[in-house]
């Protein structure tokens, strides 16, 4: 066992830092599954879930809409058409990430995890058509998306790593005394999104004008959706007083930083589209932030806990150097004296 050059133990390694290519498409994936539940939400918003009213066809005797089916149908269809772009991303970086599948099979089973959900969440969409729109159905397959972002973005962090992140085995640049507080962060916002869920299900945008809802109380189910997003401020609240009082790294404060924003502006947005009686335009940038909200507090928890971040090894050899400076200048003012 080596050490890197910041005192860090590492292990000898051949993995390759993945090229450009890789790194792109991997910030394409997490873009394309972010768009995609934006333009499903518009679909469900114009009242357009069946506008297509089969599947996989678009009707009983075409793949495409006709003219017939109007606008609803040309949504609908438009979305469905967004599934081909998702699967030729997924190709792409399954087939970028090939030559190296051997040596970075973090990468690998990332891409191929990618891939995988395009038909899962296809099936799940025809499963919402053939239901009518089960509300629950439809949230399901809202949160498939989500562990789809959650892991576009575990793609992206690996992807950036250099050789040297790739060698290094530095403990998580969160400390023992912000994990538990990460951790919360991350329960937290995976519970205040499938309670989002639950509160759409039960609201009136239910993707056609005949569709069924939860037949939960949406007053009520609201009012338990925002218990955990009280709590998940109070721990960002909690956590931002640790990284910034304690001088945590950079890129920990980055992290919790932007989440904390994302969380109050996603809190204003519901606020207003509640008492605002849900309008089109709010809803849908609601649904936007859930999907920024799932991005961000993946991204929070990653970098807080994981052993290998992007430039991690970097930020340790600049605490050992500044360790060193310390520890040389106590050295030099106890030989004055």
């Amino acid at each position: 066992m080596s050490q890197t050059s910041a005192g860090v133990p590492a292990r000898q390694s051949n993995s390759p830092a993945a090229g450009p290519l890789i790194r792109n498409l991997a910030l394409a994936s997490l873009v394309a599954n972010i768009v995609i539940v934006v333009t499903g939400g518009a679909v469900r918003l114009t009242a357009s879930g069946l506008g297509c009213p089969e599947w996989p066809l678009c009707t009983a005797d075409s793949l495409v809409t006709t003219p017939e089916m109007g606008l609803h149908g040309i949504i609908e269809f438009g979305n469905r058409l967004l599934t081909f772009v998702l699967t030729a991303i997924a190709f792409a970086t399954v087939f970028s990430v090939w030559r190296i599948r051997a040596e970075r099979r973090d990468l690998w089973w990332l891409s191929i995890a990618l891939l995988a959900g395009v038909p899962a969440q296809a099936v799940i969409g025809g499963i919402t058509v053939l239901t009518d729109l089960n509300p629950w159905v439809v949230g399901l397959h809202f949160l498939a998306s989500t562990v789809m972002i959650s892991a576009a973005v575990v793609m992206v962090n690996r992807s950036r790593l250099s050789a040297l992140d790739l060698q290094a085995r530095h403990a998580p640049l969160a400390d023992k005394s912000l994990r538990p507080v990460l951790g919360a962060i991350g329960v937290l916002s995976a519970l205040t999104v499938v309670l989002g869920v639950v509160v759409t299900g039960s609201g009136p945008h239910a993707g056609d004008h005949g569709a069924a809802r939860n037949g939960l109380n949406p007053d009520l189910v609201t009012r338990i959706h925002v218990v955990p997003v009280y709590l998940l401020v109070f721990a960002l609240a909690v956590a931002l007083y640790l990284v910034y009082r304690r001088g945590a790294d950079a890129r920990v404060r980055k992290a919790v930083s932007v989440l904390a924003v994302v969380v109050l502006a996603q809190a204003a947005i519901g606020y207003a589209q509640h008492f605002l009686h849900l309008p089109i335009a709010l809803v849908a940038l609601h649904m936007l932030g859930a999907c920024l909200l799932t991005a961000a507090a993946a991204q929070a928890v990653y970098i807080g806990f994981n052993k290998q971040v992007p430039g991690g090894a970097a930020v340790a050899l600049a605490q050992a150097q500044a360790a060193r400076k310390v520890r040389f200048g106590r050295r030099e003012r106890t030989g004055r004296k």
